[in-house]
């Protein structure tokens, strides 16, 4: 459950770290973002001499949260952080994704961050 503020960690090498949510996509009263949605997010911190610089607003998708989440089949998964990819446009800014990605992401029309991604659970 990814909402207004909520701090998240940036799994990709696109240069920014930490991001922090300020809009969840998909409707004027949406509150929350789970697995494989579009959110709007404001850098926080920055690795230097990198192409991301601070306080630049981007789109990005959830890859990973805390919140235990449902599968079709009965089963849940959930994962020991918060995390989210940047995009640009509909694929990927940076050129590599770190850690687990979960299958979500790909079945909501993000293949090409499932591919890069070095584990999809």
């Amino acid at each position: 459950m990814i909402q207004l503020r909520s701090i998240l960690k940036v799994a990709d090498n696109s240069g920014a770290i930490k991001v922090q949510c300020f809009k969840v996509l998909g409707g004027s009263v949406r509150r929350y973002g789970q697995l494989g949605d579009i959110v709007v997010v404001s850098v926080r911190e920055v690795s230097p001499r990198k192409a991301v610089k601070k306080k630049e607003v981007h789109k990005a998708v959830i890859v990973r949260q805390k919140q235990s989440y449902r599968r079709s089949d009965g089963s849940y998964i959930r994962f020991s952080e918060n995390a989210v990819v940047i995009l640009d446009g509909q694929d990927p800014k940076a050129s590599r994704i770190f850690g687990p990605i979960a299958k979500e992401v790909k079945e909501k029309g993000f293949t090409k961050i499932a591919s890069m991604a070095e584990d999809l659970v």
